[in-house]
């Protein structure tokens, strides 16, 4: 069994979010450095492409916005484009299985909410040692006691 963490403590996808940074980073330079080097744009058009650099940018940042921040009270998953607050006594078991692209978890009122600050992408190993580590701070918060789960 692992080790509860000490509160509050945040999971997030480090890798995948500093690939999904730097890439929103290098789109909006490329597209833009394109708007200004091109001499036959007019001020609309170079505007229309700034924009649209900075659309796409701000589309690639919502995808590196997920991320599990647990304290005293629950736990708050930020997911693409919504964040859902939850007691720690409404949280039956957190999973994350073989195939899985994130950690699920399943709610006291019957339903699965995926946690997508978990996820196995791009570093694996990270990705079961926070969710052993959510799942310890579920079973001593929650009272829940340790059930058959995936790691």
């Amino acid at each position: 069994m692992s080790s509860v963490p000490a509160l509050p403590v945040t999971f997030r996808p480090a890798r995948t979010r500093a690939v999904l940074l730097t890439a929103a980073a290098a789109i909006f330079v490329v597209v833009s450095a394109i708007a200004l080097l091109l001499d036959r744009l007019g001020p609309g058009e170079r505007l229309s492409f700034v924009v649209t650099a900075a659309m796409l940018s701000g589309v690639v940042l919502m995808l590196a916005r997920p991320k599990v921040v647990a304290d005293e009270t629950g736990v708050t998953i930020v997911n693409f484009a919504g964040t859902r607050r939850l007691a720690w006594a409404e949280i039956v078991q957190v999973n994350l299985r073989v195939g899985d692209p994130w950690v699920f978890l399943d709610l006291s009122d019957g339903t699965s909410l995926p946690a997508i600050g978990i996820q196995p992408g791009i570093a694996k190993e990270q990705a079961i040692a926070d969710a052993r580590a959510l799942r310890a701070l579920v079973e001593a918060r929650s009272g829940n006691g340790p059930e058959g789960s995936g790691s």
